[in-house]
């Protein structure tokens, strides 16, 4: 995965972050890491990608989200030419709430 992103010092983050084992740690370590807002806009984009995936529409995902238009259009755009990094995660997320249901 070679891109202008990926470096020691990315990869160290990234290592951190896998080495999370619980919620609670996530917020702690995420609170230390970023700013309230930083997290909010990230979260935003995870809850407008979920909303984009089931079909909802840009005015739709505005008023429930707050999320402007420009920000809707941005996580589309990677969910249709992006790394496939979302899909990622809910099948993942999918395939566990399979295994904890059956």
């Amino acid at each position: 995965m070679g891109n202008k992103l990926q470096n020691q010092s990315v990869d160290n983050l990234f290592d951190a972050i896998l080495s999370l084992q619980t919620r609670e740690e996530c917020y702690a370590f995420f609170m230390d890491v970023c700013t309230m807002n930083e997290i909010a806009s990230l979260s935003q984009r995870y809850e407008v990608a979920g909303m984009l995936r089931a079909g909802r529409t840009y005015l739709d995902i505005s008023e429930k989200t707050g999320a402007s238009t420009a920000t809707i259009s941005r996580v589309n755009r990677s969910l249709n030419y992006g790394n496939d990094g979302y899909q990622i995660v809910w099948n993942r997320l999918d395939r566990e709430a399979g295994e904890t249901t059956e």
